[in-house]
This record gives structure tokens, C-alpha cells and sequence, in this order.
């Protein structure tokens, strides 16, 4: 997900209007483009900082991984949330807590490190759960007890206890990557950052010219999975706002690229010569959070006026065309945990704001901060809830960030900016599971990736027990309570998931997942 954060250095991010003008410098095929070209050119809305499994920060460093590395599953692309076989050529859950499998023997490493063998399988799962490394997705692996190996091919997994999300975002995404044991052992700290020691997958980052282009290239003689791939070259432009992207695929610099929403209506009515239009629902979700350890909102009756103040069928109508729904919760529909509607109604209600000020003594209206990433439909979005805010008498300053900055400012080892901020609006990436969107609100996480500092016991518990309850209708039950108490807490006003629109040249076909996430090895020449 892009939402783990943890002490290391944090660089390489960029405007969208400059990676725009990066993908018009790094590319020189122009509006013409051959449809013989074996380059792949893709749009994503991040640059790299950290590809160790352990530790990345975001889903663009997901898809890197899942073009270099592999797991013993992986995602399988299509409508359906599924998984399909990977580094295992045999996987079987035995039991609720055992999981035997056995390896391929085709896949190795590069820079001589040899076969990959079920001892790599043990050292990386172990290692993220293993509290001495810190791993902020240690909850991936938080009913692991071990791997045992029985031979170089074939291993179980141990669990403690069943654990629900295992085969919907453990195994099969990030925290499911194999790592090389002798390689990563070999490192100080036993972590890496953006230059793996080595690689298992079909293609190998080549060339990275930092808040520009990273470019994959197909390993020669590389037999595993998704061997000899159409594509032989892949070049991933991050380029942060969707708009600028829009202008380089229309450019003819891109094959691929997510679109903004308001985007939509126009792209359905006059689709762009040589292309077609995928709409994929989010797993996204957007919100307006509020500091409560902020001296200013430590009143919940402040920050429940902030959140009835503000109109979200405003915020959709203005900063996505409408074409976006209402959010209920954190999560979104078609997931177990999902609400049927929020405590607070979508238009608010203004004069029960009122009512709450002047409960809290502050009838006359008082000064505040939004903050959020400078990004063009959050920026539309905020001046909805500065005007929602000024209509109860609440004066609100907009302050736009650069992603280096933004991502920083709520993580306490980052400094002290987290003391500073009232209103974010904000959004996070997640996979289909409730407990990854539940995760990041915990009491663990305050000063972390919690910024609204909600610190609620009955919520950590509920999240904790969530995790290994194997019965959907009493985990549904749970996340509906949990987010209850979010928003009970006048700590979060739900505003959208989204949508993702993607835009595609008619010379590639595609592998996406359910969410419209990119699976590039299995992209194919159309």
C-alpha cells in the first residue's frame, strides 16, 4: 500500500507537471508510435524510494517488485480477486494453520547467487515478522510461527492461528515477495533500499534516472514464469498528477496511463484515435482527517463541527464531475466490512456545526489548516470544505505539498510537523482485504501512518481480533463497529473511493487486476 512509512530517507518524488515535461524530454517517438515497438511506456503515479519487501512505500514499488521478484503466489489478472501460482509449482493449505508447498526449479538469481530454494521462502517471510527489523508490514506475517524446510524444493508454512487475510494480500502481494537469503544476509541491516542485491523475476531494473524514469529490462535467458516476455524493455514515468499524464499519453509518450475522473465523461463521448477506455472500481479511499492531539481540534466538539460542516455531494460534484460516489467508510463496496451509510449524512448539516461551537464556547467562528498533496482534485476538494467551513463561521487556509514533503508530515520521525497539523485531506491505496484498511488507525500506528492520532483501544482490539475470525459475517460486523468508532470520534469525515479510468494505446493488451492495477510482465503486444 502507499501508506507504510518508517526512519529512512525519503527523496525522489516530483510534481506531475514536471514529470510531464520529463516524459516529453525522455521520449522521442512522438504522436506516431510503431506499433512494432517491444518498449512498453507506462505512466505511474510515484517515483521508487524502496523496493525491499519489508519496507516499501508505496504500490508503484509493488509493481516494480512484481516484474523482478516473485512469491510462491501471485495475483492473477481479470474481474476477480484471485490468486494464481508463482515461485510454487504446488501449494495446499492442509489445515488452518499449515501450508505445504513445493518450488519450481527453474528460477534463479542474478549477480551468482544461484537457484532459489524454499530456505529464501523461510528467510523472508520470518524476516518480516521478526519485530528486531521493524518491518512496518509486520502484521502481514503476525500469525506466522514458522517456515520449516524440509528440503531445497518443499517446505510448510506454520501459522499460530488461522489468519483471514492470508491468500487475499499476504501470500499474494507485497509482503508475499521472496527475497535472496545470502544476498540480503550479506547487507548491513539485512534490508536494501532502491538496488536489490538480486533478482528473480523475468526483468531487471536497468537504468533509473531519479524522478524521471526507471527503466526494466527482460533478463536473456531468464526461464521461469512469464519467460520471454512481448515487452523487452518497460519504462515507468512517475508523473504525480493524472492530468499531466493525459496530456503525454494523448502526446503519444504513453501506452498506459490512469486518467483523472473528470476526465471520464469527455473520454466516453470522443474517445482519442487508436485507443480504448478500462473503468475499474477503486480500492482506494479518500477522507478528510482531523488531529485531535492538535491544541486547536483536542475538542471533539470542534472536530465534530468540522465534519458536519462539510458537504461531501459538494466535494464529489466539484473535484470529481460527479461521477465518483459517496463513501460510507474507509471500506469501500463489494468488501466485508463495508457500511451501507455513514453516521454523518453525505450534505452535513450545518447548523448542528453551529450548535457545537457554540457548545465549545467558540460561537464566533475560529482559524484553521487544511493540508494536502498538490494534486488538482484535492485541491478543487479542499476549496469545497474551506467554503463548508467558512459557512459555519470556521476560516480555513489551504496549504498544498510537494509528495517529499506531504508524505513526511505526519510521521514522527520525520519532526515535529505532525504537532502542526489540523485538517489533511488525504488518500491511501489498499488491498482487498478489510484488515488492510483498518491497519493504519491503530494505536501502533499513531505518529506513524496514523496522523489524525485517533488512539482508540476498542478499535485496536477489534482490528487484532478481526485478523484471525474466519467467519465473514462476524468479521463484517467487526469493521462496521470499528469504523463506527472513527468516525464517532469526529476524526474523519469519509468523502470517495474513487474510480480508476485507464487509458490504453490499441497496440498492447493489458493485464490488470480487479482494481485496475498494473501486472506488467504479463502485458502483451495486441
Amino acid at each position: 500500500m502507499s501508506n507504510e512509512k518508517f526512519p529512512v530517507s525519503r527523496r525522489r518524488f516530483m510534481e506531475g507537471t514536471a514529470a510531464g515535461a520529463a516524459v516529453a524530454a525522455a521520449t522521442t517517438t512522438g504522436p506516431a508510435f510503431a506499433e512494432s515497438s517491444d518498449t512498453l511506456r507506462v505512466r505511474n503515479y510515484s517515483d521508487i524510494q524502496i523496493l525491499d519487501p519489508a519496507y516499501i512505500l508505496s504500490a508503484p514499488e509493488t509493481d516494480v517488485n512484481l516484474c523482478t521478484m516473485h512469491g510462491l503466489v501471485t495475483l492473477k489478472s481479470g474481474d476477480d480477486w484471485d490468486w494464481q501460482l508463482d515461485a510454487a509449482s504446488e501449494i495446499d493449505q492442509v489445515d488452518e494453520t499449515h501450508i505445504n508447498f513445493t518450488m519450481r526449479d527453474d528460477i534463479g538469481w542474478t549477480n551468482g547467487f544461484g537457484e532459489m530454494t524454499a530456505h529464501d521462502v523461510k528467510f523472508s517471510y520470518e524476516r518480516v515478522a521478526d519485530p528486531e527489523m521493524a518491518s512496518p508490514y509486520s502484521e502481514d506475517w503476525i500469525a506466522l510461527d514458522r517456515v520449516e524446510v524440509h528440503d531445497d524444493r518443499t517446505g510448510t508454512i506454520v501459522l499460530t492461528e488461522p489468519y483471514a487475510p492470508l491468500w487475499t494480500t499476504t501470500m499474494p502481494s507485497g509482503r508475499g515477495m521472496i527475497v535472496c537469503k545470502d544476498a540480503v544476509e550479506a547487507l548491513d541491516g539485512k534490508r536494501y533500499e532502491a538496488e536489490p542485491p538480486a533478482v528473480s523475476g523475468p526483468y531487471e531494473i536497468t537504468k533509473w534516472s531519479p524522478s524521471q524514469r526507471l527503466t526494466l529490462s527482460a533478463i536473456e535467458g531468464y526461464t521461469g514464469p512469464n519467460a520471454n516476455p512481448d515487452f523487452k524493455t518497460i519504462e515507468i514515468y512517475p508523473i504525480v498528477d493524472e492530468q499531466a499524464a493525459e496530456v503525454g499519453f494523448l502526446a503519444g509518450d504513453l501506452d498506459i496511463t490512469t486518467v483523472p475522473v473528470t476526465s471520464l465523461l469527455t473520454l466516453r463521448d470522443a474517445m482519442p484515435e487508436g485507443a480504448s477506455l478500462l473503468e475499474h472500481p477503486s480500492l482506494k479511499y479518500v477522507w478528510m482527517g482531523i488531529n485531535q492531539d492538535n491544541e486547536l481540534f483536542s475538542d471533539i466538539r470542534l472536530r465534530r463541527a468540522a465534519q458536519y460542516a462539510v458537504n461531501v455531494n459538494q466535494i464529489l460534484e466539484a473535484a470529481y464531475f460527479g461521477v465518483a460516489q459517496p463513501a460510507t467508510g474507509i471500506i469501500p463496496p463489494g468488501l466485508v466490512g463495508h457500511r451501507n451509510k455513514p453516521i454523518v449524512p453525505y450534505e452535513g448539516d450545518p447548523e448542528f456545526a453551529r450548535q457545537l461551537m457554540e457548545e465549545a464556547g467558540v460561537g464566533g467562528g475560529f482559524s484553521c489548516r487544511i493540508d494536502t498533496l498538490n494534486k488538482s482534485s484535492y485541491t478543487a476538494a479542499c476549496q469545497v470544505i474551506q467554503s463548508n467551513l467558512a459557512d459555519v463561521g470556521i476560516d480555513a487556509e489551504i496549504n498544498v505539498h510537494d509528495p517529499g514533503v506531504w508524505w513526511t508530515m505526519g510521521d514522527e520521525s520525520a519532526g515535529d510537523d505532525w504537532k502542526e497539523l489540523q485538517i489533511m485531506y488525504s488518500r491511501f491505496s489498499s488491498n482487498p482485504d478489510p484488515g488492510w484498511y483498518s491497519m493504519w488507525f491503530t494505536p501502533q500506528q499513531v505518529g506513524i501512518w496514523n496522523w489524525e492520532r485517533f488512539n482508540n483501544v476498542d478499535f485496536g482490539m477489534l482490528h487484532a481480533e478481526a485478523l484471525v475470525t474466519m467467519d465473514p459475517a462476524a468479521r463484517n460486523e467487526m469493521y462496521i463497529e470499528m469504523q463506527d468508532l472513527m468516525e464517532e470520534s469526529g476524526c474523519y469525515r469519509f468523502i470517495t473511493h474513487e474510480l480508476t479510468p485507464t487509458l490504453y494505446r490499441d497496440t498492447i493488451v493489458p493485464a490488470l487486476g480487479p482494481d485496475g492495477r498494473y501486472l506488467l510482465k504479463e502485458f502483451k503486444m495486441a
